[in-house]
C-alpha cells in the first residue's frame, strides 16, 4: 500500500480546524502534521515555514469572504454587502470564527513569501478601493468622514453584530440581519434606498 499523498489544501484545512479550536497560536508544524498523520518533510515540501502556512490560511479565508462582499459592492448594493457578513458566517462558521475573532497580525508573523505579501497587498487595495467607490456613490465624495461612515456601515457594524454569536459557536440569528439593516439605513439616511 502506498503512502498517502498530501496537497497544500490538506495542510491548510488541518491548520484551519486547529485555528478554530485553539486559535492561531495552536497551529504548529507538529499539530498540523499530527492531525494529518503526515511526515514533517511533506509539510516542508509545500511550505517554507509555519508562518507561510498561517499566511496562506488567512489569505484564503479573506479572499473567500470578499468574493460575495465585493460582488455586492460592484453591483452597487451596499446593503447586500453589509448583510454578507452574517450570511457568509452561517455558511462558513469555522472560517468566520478564524477571520472575525482574530486579527490579521495573529497570522502575519515572520517573513511571508513574496507571493503572499503581494496577495495580501492586492486584497487590501481591492477592499479599500471598493469601499471608497461606495462612499463616492453614496455620499457624493470619498473624504475621511464619508470613508469612515462607509467602513462602519459596510464592515464594522456587521462584524460587531455577529461577533458574539461566533464566540458562542452559534449561527447569527435573523435578528442580526435586522440590526445590520437598521444601522445601514441610519447611516446612509435617504441615500440607503439608492445604494
Amino acid at each position: 500500500m502506498g503512502r498517502p499523498r498530501f496537497e497544500n489544501a490538506d495542510f491548510i484545512a488541518a491548520a484551519r480546524a486547529i485555528a478554530d479550536a485553539r486559535g492561531p497560536a495552536g497551529v504548529t508544524i507538529d499539530s498540523v502534521t499530527q492531525r494529518l498523520k503526515a511526515p514533517k518533510g511533506s509539510f516542508y515540501y509545500r511550505f517554507a515555514s509555519r508562518d507561510a502556512l498561517l499566511g496562506e490560511l488567512w489569505l484564503s479565508i479573506v479572499l473567500d469572504y470578499q468574493v460575495g462582499f465585493l460582488a455586492a459592492l460592484d453591483a452597487g448594493d451596499g446593503l447586500e454587502a453589509a448583510l454578507h457578513a452574517p450570511a457568509w458566517a452561517r455558511a462558513h462558521m469555522e472560517e468566520a470564527r478564524i477571520l472575525l475573532l482574530h486579527n490579521r497580525r495573529d497570522f502575519a508573523h515572520g517573513d511571508w513569501p513574496a507571493s503572499l505579501k503581494r496577495g495580501a497587498s492586492e486584497q487590501a487595495q481591492r477592499l479599500e478601493s471598493a469601499v471608497a467607490d461606495f462612499a463616492q456613490r453614496a455620499f457624493g465624495l470619498a473624504c475621511a468622514d464619508e470613508l469612515r461612515r462607509a467602513q462602519f456601515a459596510l464592515v464594522e457594524a456587521p462584524i460587531a453584530a455577529i461577533k458574539r454569536h461566533l464566540e458562542r459557536r452559534e449561527p447569527p440569528p435573523a435578528l442580526v440581519d435586522e440590526l445590520i439593516t437598521r444601522t445601514y439605513h441610519a447611516i446612509l439616511g435617504g441615500r440607503a434606498a439608492e445604494h
